[in-house]
């Protein structure tokens, strides 16, 4: 009877309490590698519950490999905002677009102190909670001679080669042929 009613009303006012509120969901490469000097695009996406935000919060953070502190990259709070101190002053740019769910940023003119942990953070109120976005960066004097570029190196190679092939056989051909039309005339003449 009315015990039971209590007991539904009771769990159902309690239930939207015990279901995980939504959260944000940020999305990142695992680990890049890029050479000295050059730049990269580190690229984060997000996905939300939510519409976004006017109040759409994007904090990328830096972890050095040594673990020795950690350092402000970016922020973005209805407009970007580049750091005014510190290792990547005037190295680093937003490359994102809100409306698209992409908070990528820019950093330019690589070094080896890059080598560490970037991790990207997005709050999209009331979307506050949720996974942080990590990205290993490696940064290396010359890029490594991958799989990739040994079959690159093979194709072009093979291509390179059937070329060749060709262009012997049409010059054997055309010799052959000058050599019988030389043949003909001579025993025309005899």
């Amino acid at each position: 009877g009315p015990s039971w009613l209590g007991a539904l009303l009771f769990l159902g006012v309690q239930l939207p309490a015990l279901w995980p509120a939504a959260a944000v969901e940020v999305h990142t490469s695992k680990e890049v590698t890029a050479v000295n000097g050059t730049n990269l695009r580190l690229k984060c996406t997000f996905s939300s519950n939510q519409p976004i935000s006017p109040d759409l919060i994007v904090t990328w953070n830096f972890q050095p490999e040594d673990l020795s502190s950690h350092e402000p990259v970016f922020c973005y709070l209805k407009e970007p905002y580049e750091p005014t101190s510190g290792p990547f002053k005037e190295r680093v740019t937003w490359d994102g677009n809100i409306e698209r769910h992409d908070v990528s940023i820019l950093l330019w003119n690589l070094q080896p102190t890059d080598n560490g942990t970037f991790t990207c953070q997005v709050k999209n109120p009331p979307d506050v909670y949720g996974t942080i976005g990590e990205v290993r960066l490696r940064v290396v004097q010359k890029v490594p001679f991958s799989e990739i570029h040994f079959l690159a190196v093979a194709v072009g190679s093979a291509c390179v080669l059937m070329i060749v092939v060709v262009i012997i056989v049409i010059i054997c051909r055309h010799r052959r042929r000058k050599a019988q039309e030389k043949a003909e005339v001579a025993d025309a003449e005899l």
